[in-house]
């Protein structure tokens, strides 16, 4: 007969009531997720977080709950997201990466929660476009591209690090005529600019937004208002950049002025150029990976923070598209980037 595995038992004491409730999250769902993930079990008694289980398994509980620990001593929520995180650097041995990003706060939002990266690979996004004037960050959708770099850039505009924010993204038709939409011009490409606005809303709320765009400090326009203008002074966001022609990226590259930056983001299996369209996104983060004061990030399915349907929605369809289209999914393959 096999040796049973040693059992124990750990009490971890906190701080507050607010951390408490943080850590064990509504009806304890956030305790029922980490015993799912580490197998150990999971009490929250008052102010005392008990562990029980097999040794292994109350470490490895244990580490999680440390490695969360800047989240919930704030009285911030844990998400499934930040549990599955933190484990994952745990198994990779990037613990002490994972306690540095913890204390990364970028801002904090109009419900005053604190904003800060969730996952390894968005915090080396953050870095890099704090260290580079233009910084590629490629993509599935809900992984933070674009709500990242506006964090950044509303952090650098509040610290007058530059003058003006401008978020472009191309015009391009998925499946609807813009000539058939109701409205004039600017309310046929509302729709295009939405998400933009949406993250800006988040960010500085719906009035202090109005306020900024009506003064100019911050500009929303489809990217075909980019030509011929030089943007200095200013962080420059170019979302849903897969849909740009490798004529419009090398145009808006071009763009960047004095003490400017530019953020280029986009999910390359989401395109809705003609087909045989060759994409902008995929050109330039093949032309410009390497060259000096450019940054190149890879995001995958792991760095999505939404519902934790969509993480397994990308994957599934990441792996329909490796069995249907194998093709295509060698030519994606080189912007994947490591894990």
């Amino acid at each position: 007969m096999p040796e049973a595995a040693a059992t124990g038992r750990f009490v971890l004491d906190l701080p507050h009531s607010e951390a408490a409730l943080a850590l064990a999250g509504s009806a304890e769902q956030t305790l029922h997720q980490l015993e799912a993930l580490t197998g150990a079990s999971l009490v929250m008694r008052g102010l005392q977080l008990e562990m029980s289980g097999h040794l292994v398994q109350i470490e490895r509980a244990a580490a999680v709950v440390e490695l969360v620990r800047p989240i919930w001593q704030d009285g911030q929520a844990v998400s499934q997201i930040d549990l599955q995180s933190a484990l994952g650097a745990l198994n990779t041995g990037q613990g002490e990466d994972h306690v540095t990003m913890g204390d990364q706060v970028l801002a904090r939002n109009q419900k005053g929660n604190l904003l800060r990266p969730r996952t390894l690979r968005q915090k080396k996004y953050v870095d890099a476009m704090e260290r580079h004037d233009l910084t590629f960050a490629l993509g599935p959708a809900g992984t933070g591209k674009t709500f990242l770099a506006a964090v950044l850039a509303v952090r650098m505009l509040t610290e007058r690090k530059v003058e003006r924010l401008i978020l472009t993204r191309p015009a391009v038709e998925a499946g609807e005529r813009l000539g058939f939409l109701p409205g004039d011009l600017q309310q046929k490409i509302d729709p295009y600019l939405r998400p933009l606005y949406d993250s800006l809303h988040a960010l500085l709320g719906p009035e202090k937004t109005t306020s900024l765009l009506e003064r100019g400090v911050i500009e929303v326009a489809p990217l075909a208002y980019m030509r011929g203008r030089t943007l200095a002074g200013a962080f420059v966001i170019l979302d849903e950049a897969q849909n740009t022609t490798p004529a419009q990226m090398r145009m808006v590259l071009t763009r960047l002025g004095e003490r400017s930056r530019m953020v280029v983001t986009g999910d390359v299996t989401q395109q809705d150029l003609p087909s045989g369209q060759l994409s902008g996104l995929v050109e330039a983060a093949q032309v410009m990976d390497g060259v000096p004061g450019v940054a190149v990030c890879h995001l995958t399915a792991a760095d999505v923070v939404r519902h934790p349907l969509v993480q397994r929605v990308v994957e599934a369809y990441a792996s329909f598209d490796e069995q249907s289209h194998p093709q295509r999914g060698a030519d994606l393959s080189p912007l994947e980037g490591p894990e």
